[in-house]
């Protein structure tokens, strides 16, 4: 049977998945014409999404890499001055990340590229149709969120 043949539902996720991979390729393309890897500009981005102070290893969590592999980034982006790590107040060995102000500008910078791409990719979409894409994500994003927690604690 043709994944064609299976009923929507049954094709979404691995559709999703594989339009997912080619949107970040394409970003990925575009950002490195700007001089910026996706090592550099993901965790950037993350900082911006979350409001900064989280601790590397929550950073490592929402990227997708060891924490060892992104201790490394973070030191190349501490050297650029778009980040600065703080010890953390109840535990030294805890670092807490946050952008600097040039990092903050910088991630205004990529926002404005990802949006140059976005537009190019949704110029047919209506907003209505994007808001309501934006929900059903929201509601996907809480399901996994709730079973990762159950995986968690059926772990422990």
């Amino acid at each position: 049977m043709s994944s064609r043949q299976l009923p929507d539902r049954a094709r979404f996720g691995v559709r999703f998945s594989l339009l997912a991979r080619r949107w970040r390729r394409l970003l990925d393309a575009d950002l490195a014409a700007a001089g910026l890897t996706d090592a550099t500009w993901v965790p950037l981005i993350h900082l911006q999404e979350t409001g900064g102070g989280i601790t590397q290893k929550e950073l490592a969590e929402r990227v997708g890499v060891e924490a060892s592999s992104l201790v490394r980034v973070l030191d190349i982006l501490s050297g650029q001055g778009l980040i600065e790590r703080r010890r953390g107040e109840k535990d030294a060995r805890t670092r807490f990340v946050y952008l600097t102000s040039a990092g903050s500008e910088r991630v205004a910078e990529i926002r404005r590229q990802l949006w140059e791409v976005e537009q190019h990719l949704l110029i047919d979409l209506p907003d209505a149709a994007i808001a309501e894409m934006l929900q059903h994500f929201d509601k996907i994003e809480q399901r996994l969120a709730a079973r990762e927690t159950a995986r968690e604690r059926a772990g422990k």
